[in-house]
């Protein structure tokens, strides 16, 4: 979250006039994250997220993001849920942008979650994967296996001013994934961004899962090794077993995992981990000066795909 399409005031009033919300109370940009324009808007009649939808977030997509909250949201996932115009829209524009409001959820994400925190995590995610199917709609990953060559030659070329040799890191992984990347598992519905600060937690559990906006249909092993690789690395680079293995066990204890599913692990995990270094170096590389907020390090990334290269069996994240 972020901003990056300045609001006023009379623009929300605008807005409001669209929605059976009551009067604005309180109204503040969110400088967090950095995709959208975010804010924190207080009515009448409760407590929600006005986001406008910027980069990397299509109109055409909405009806996927949008539409996938409420299908969950319906199943028992605590998520935002899109609230609709007097009309039943679920979203308008606003300055240019294509913009909705989305119910607030109360909870605190953690910087620093404890092996605790992982199972419950873990858990949420295959709650989520079994409360997406039958979602009518699809949309293919656009940051997946076959999105990152793009990306890759975006970013080559200045690459090694960022950190020395990470060019022929990423060359070198690229060609590695490239044969044998895994395209059969079982798939559906994935968060695709499941990071510690999209989970909201009340007293140790989980209250809320936030920012659908890499949602996708992609492999259920895919959106896990995402989360080993956000939830399960210290800050000195070193990956915590521990909490991989509470992950991947509280996963696996509302959704089995095929073996196909496991011994593909390492590769989905190397996967992952340059989706992210790839994407991070992209607006790290490219950020805007206007935007509210510093665009996250690469680095860290490069230091987990480094990792993952290394890994020779899928025991060693835990299983």
């Amino acid at each position: 979250m972020a901003v990056y399409t300045e609001v006023s005031f009379e623009d929300l009033e605008s807005l409001l006039l669209e929605y059976d919300l009551g009067a604005a109370q309180r109204f503040k940009g969110i400088a967090e994250g950095v995709e959208n324009s975010n804010y924190y808007l207080q009515t009448e009649k409760g407590s929600f997220i006005l986001t406008l939808y910027e980069k990397r977030v299509h109109e055409p997509d909405l009806p996927f993001f949008l539409g996938l909250l409420e299908h969950l949201a319906s199943r028992g996932i605590a998520c935002p849920l899109p609230v609709r115009s007097r009309s039943g829209h679920q979203w308008m524009r606003l300055n240019n942008r294509p913009a909705a409001l989305l119910t607030f959820l109360n909870g605190l994400s953690l910087r620093r979650p404890e092996a605790s925190h992982c199972a419950a995590a873990g858990e949420a995610l295959a709650a989520l994967h079994e409360a997406g199917k039958g979602f009518a709609l699809a949309r293919p990953n656009a940051l997946g296996h076959d999105g990152w060559m793009d990306l890759a030659h975006a970013c080559l070329p200045k690459a090694d001013n960022v950190q020395k040799d990470l060019a022929a890191l990423i060359a070198s992984t690229l060609g590695e994934l490239s044969a044998p990347w895994p395209a059969t598992l079982p798939s559906g519905v994935i968060h695709g961004d499941l990071f510690p600060d999209n989970v909201l937690f009340m007293g140790g559990q989980v209250s809320g899962l936030i920012d659908f906006y890499f949602a996708c249909n992609d492999a259920y092993a895919y959106d896990l090794a995402v989360m080993l690789n956000a939830w399960c690395f210290e800050n000195d680079g070193g990956y915590n077993v521990t909490k991989g293995r509470s992950l991947i066990s509280a996963y696996r204890s509302k959704r089995a995992l095929s073996e196909a599913e496991i011994a593909a692990l390492p590769s989905l995990a190397s996967g992952a981990a340059l989706r992210f270094l790839l994407t991070r170096l992209y607006d790290w590389l490219n950020h805007d000066p206007n935007a509210l907020v510093r665009p996250k390090d690469p680095r860290e990334f490069a230091k987990r795909l480094r990792f993952h290269r290394k890994v020779r069996s899928p025991v060693e994240y835990g299983l």
